[in-house]
């Protein structure tokens, strides 16, 4: 049995991440969740989540093969600590994704503790001269620390449609971010969880693969 552990730091995006889980993982690999909000809280008020590592080891110790970051803001951290299990940040693969479909690259972002990680990210990943466009959001968090999505989502929609014209591709930087891209139909936005769980589901079904040694 493979085990892909998911560590949140909201409640919200364990739904999320089940059913993205349950509709691409095939038999044999499971999942498991940990929320800790305290984590992004800390980060985006000290730059820094001292809980991190711990938390980390609290999936491995559950069971966990493979550990996806679901929280953007201390991926890279999370992704440093990479052991003898594998952490993968959620935005990596969208990363990937963005600099293939093009040059001028607008981040948006609902946190400002995202934006950094982000553009490190993207510029670490592209591996050639691209445009980075800044592009916050920050009036819509509001919303979210409400849990009222759907106005969440309408505001980064609206954004969205006032910049998209000056860009190649537009990247959410957070998973809470993701229902947003239903409302912009025909703008190339890049969402993160359903390609981070693809990913997470690759590499465990070659985990899986493995032949057992003794």
């Amino acid at each position: 049995m493979t085990v892909i552990g998911f560590l949140h730091t909201a409640e919200v995006h364990v739904a999320t991440f089940r059913t993205l889980f349950a509709e691409l993982a095939p038999p044999g690999l499971h999942d498991l969740h940990l929320v800790d909000e305290k984590l992004l809280a800390d980060a985006r008020r000290t730059g820094s989540a001292p809980d991190l590592a711990k938390r980390l080891e609290e999936l491995v110790a559950a069971g966990a093969d493979l550990i996806v970051c679901t929280c953007s803001t201390i991926g890279a951290d999370a992704e440093a600590m990479s052991g003898d299990v594998p952490v993968l940040r959620l935005d990596r693969p969208m990363a990937e994704a963005a600099v293939a479909a093009g040059d001028r690259i607008a981040v948006v972002a609902t946190v400002e503790s995202t934006l950094e990680p982000t553009l490190d990210l993207l510029r670490q990943t592209a591996g050639r001269p691209v445009t980075l466009i800044r592009s916050p959001c920050l009036a819509a968090w509001r919303h979210f620390e409400a849990d009222d999505l759907t106005a969440y989502h309408e505001e980064i929609a609206g954004h969205v449609r006032m910049i998209a014209a000056d860009t190649d591709v537009i990247v959410f930087a957070q998973a809470s971010m993701a229902g947003a891209a239903a409302l912009l139909p025909g703008i190339p936005v890049l969402t993160s969880p359903r390609a981070a769980v693809a990913e997470a589901v690759r590499k465990g079904r070659g985990m899986a693969a493995r032949p057992e040694t003794f």
